[in-house]
């Protein structure tokens, strides 16, 4: 027969409450540490476990958090999901993360597999412009919190970077250097950030009064693939573009990857949005936009807790499960982007 939380609590010779409180996820209740240390060493001879799904049925809480990426491989993403556990962690909660495959169906089909595992909450990176499943989880009260894109009509909370601003100091950065003629290059405009950083790059053009002709506008897509393909197309032009915005860093790779295929290094200019750790490596950067990906983690981790506390008070007063979260009006924060030299 299994041992229980009774054998551990005769055996440290404290009360079962005492043994609770020592092995509950957050860890943080007042336990002396030498009360700790013995309820511990009692748990671990006699090979305890605590049966956490039973205590989540009782307590009503997981301590689980649900993320979704669009996929997974990929560094910035994996930045953010670091500050993300990080935060976590320290406030006693798991992750539980899975992939849409970059697929508003997928995503739904994710979503629904942590609702029916009755995670606390929910931080999605949202993978199209999709919003009406979002939102339906929002009103049947599962608290979710958004990362790097907006979905507009959710009025969900959001945490992203300054996406318009990055952009535009990038752009404004290669016209100091004496560029004009500077083209734009990725980017799905049906996702927030493309939109938001393509807006950046057109209002810098046009505050310095430069109309970018239309070949300089080369918008599709946020995969390698699609740097490499749009960057082949701007070779075959007769009228190069003298520097280049990308409108990400996996379009960036791709562009950089075309320039190495095809030889061609020495004048071609790149600014480009993602810092990464390959970014010394690539011969035609000369600008990054730096994104705090760690620290949007960080503050949406922050802001979903906020969001199941404010649930478990509307629920102690009475309230609908879905109160809490109807009072949101989709506060947006937008952190900082830092432009940085490059290595050309």
């Amino acid at each position: 027969m299994g041992k229980t939380i009774r054998d551990v609590a005769e055996i440290a010779g404290v009360s079962t409450a005492t043994v609770s409180r020592v092995m509950a996820p957050d860890n943080t209740m007042s336990v002396a540490e030498k009360t700790r240390s013995r309820v511990i060493a009692a748990a671990e001879e006699m090979g305890f476990r605590m049966n956490f799904a039973a205590r989540s049925l009782k307590r009503q809480a997981t301590m689980t958090i649900g993320v979704v990426f669009p996929e997974l491989a990929n560094d910035f993403f994996m930045d953010v999901a670091e500050g993300i556990e990080r935060e976590l962690h320290s406030n006693g909660y798991t992750m539980l993360l899975s992939s849409s495959r970059n697929s508003v169906e997928e995503e739904k089909k994710r979503l629904s597999m942590l609702a029916d595992r009755m995670v606390d909450g929910i931080l999605i990176i949202p993978a199209g412009s999709q919003g009406e499943h979002l939102k339906s989880l929002s009103d049947q009260g599962i608290p979710i919190v958004l990362l790097d894109r907006i979905v507009e009509g959710t009025e969900l909370d959001a945490v992203t970077s300054n996406n318009e601003e990055g952009t535009f100091n990038l752009t404004k950065a290669l016209m100091a250097d004496g560029y004009k003629r500077i083209a734009f290059v990725g980017g799905d405009i049906t996702l927030s950030s493309a939109r938001e950083r393509f807006s950046g790059y057109a209002r810098a053009m046009a505050e310095a009064g430069i109309k970018p002709e239309p070949s300089w506008i080369c918008l599709g897509g946020m995969e390698v693939e699609d740097g490499y393909k749009l960057m082949e197309s701007l070779l075959e032009k007769q009228n190069l573009p003298e520097a280049m915005v990308a409108v990400n860093l996996l379009v960036h790779l791709g562009m950089e990857r075309c320039l190495l295929n095809a030889n061609i290094s020495t004048d071609v200019v790149i600014a480009g949005f993602d810092e990464s750790r390959y970014t010394p490596f690539l011969p035609a950067c000369s600008y990054i936009a730096s994104q705090d990906a760690v620290g949007m983690g960080r503050r949406a981790c922050q802001r979903i807790i906020e969001k199941i506390q404010e649930k478990k008070e509307a629920n102690s007063e009475h309230n609908s499960t879905n109160s809490g979260d109807k009072k949101n009006n989709g506060n947006i924060i937008r952190l900082p982007v830092t432009i940085s030299r490059g290595g050309k």
